[in-house]
């Protein structure tokens, strides 16, 4: 998150709220304030060789671990130069057809992007799945969960609403989003379930985590959109809510989604020409493959431990030689 959120998050369709209209231009948010549409960059090497990898990072610590290992391995294993790229996700796929984006490396789901880009563009190919297992939903800190136990039941949700008003929710319970691109249906969810609630966006992971942990010590009330793998999982033990149940084809038409979100299983997705260019760095992205453990672990390792996340990816990497090998061309 999703994280994307994410991730968010499953082979079914989902959209991105307010991605449709990003522009070739869009300048995005991320540590480097990346953009596509300026000068193109080469793409890949020669054959067998890695040359520049361009690698994209969505803004959500999950996929910034994946980032992170890949980058590193790509770097130290097969001598490439790793040039991450900090884009939200549909700008991201944007790159494919200009160059300046070799690889996305944790997708949640996004039928509409691979309908357009791999589809009809043919810009960008799947490269597989990461291992990693999606979830997105909404949820409670454990207080919450303990104190009222029915409210892990959509349907309960609006006698509790009064708990959720903030100066932001216009009377209403407030459901607290992250970052606006991330991949959700919680407007269509709260109108068609006629909850009693408007949601807010926070405006990043960051946020919502920290309104969950502050939540949480303060004992104050707060429900908000959350995915899982997430690190924070193995600090505080969120509740998910149970919304009315998934079946397929219940989220095929956006403004009328009333079910819950499905299971994802995160994929990568490459450049058409990045798949073609012999560079090792395909092979390894290809590849690469590992756990929600895995990821929560090095995710930890930047978010909570604060280590860059070249160090993360080094004591991950450095203890798990085997898995990474398996990896390597």
């Amino acid at each position: 998150m999703v994280r994307h959120m994410v991730t968010g998050r499953r082979p079914a369709g989902r959209f991105a709220a307010l991605a449709g209209a990003a522009a070739l231009a869009l300048v995005v948010s991320g540590c480097g304030g990346a953009k596509v549409g300026g000068s193109s960059d080469s793409t890949g090497g020669g054959k067998g060789k890695c040359g520049t990898f361009n690698l994209a990072v969505n803004p959500w610590v999950g996929y910034e671990a994946n980032a992170a290992v890949i980058a590193y391995v790509a770097e130290k294993d097969l001598g490439c130069k790793v040039t991450k790229k900090d884009l939200k996700e549909e700008v991201a796929w944007q790159g494919f057809g200009t160059g300046e984006v070799d690889a996305v490396v944790e997708n949640w789901g996004h039928d509409d992007l691979k309908k357009k880009y791999i589809d009809q563009q043919k810009t960008a190919v799947s490269a597989g799945e990461t291992g990693n297992t999606g979830v997105i939903g909404w949820y409670v800190p454990p207080w919450m969960a303990k104190k009222y136990p029915d409210i892990t039941d959509s349907k309960n949700l609006n006698k509790y609403a009064d708990l959720f008003k903030t100066s932001e929710s216009s009377g209403k319970g407030q459901l607290l989003d992250g970052d606006p691109s991330f991949v959700t249906n919680d407007g269509a969810l709260v109108k068609n379930l006629k909850l009693d609630y408007k949601v807010v966006y926070a405006g990043s992971e960051a946020a919502l985590i920290q309104a969950f942990r502050q939540a949480e010590a303060k004992k104050t009330p707060v429900i908000g959109y959350f995915y899982e793998p997430q690190w924070l999982f193995s600090e505080l033990k969120l509740t998910k809510v149970d919304l009315p149940k998934y079946t397929d084809g219940c989220d095929s038409v956006p403004d009328k989604v009333a079910c819950d979100y499905p299971g994802y299983l995160l994929d990568k997705v490459v450049s058409k020409k990045f798949s073609t260019s012999g560079s090792p760095a395909f092979d390894l992205v290809k590849k690469f493959e590992w756990t929600n453990e895995d990821q929560n672990l090095v995710a930890k390792y930047i978010a909570q431990d604060k280590m860059s996340p070249e160090a993360a990816a080094k004591k991950w990497v450095d203890a798990n030689r085997t898995k990474v090998k398996s990896w390597l061309p």
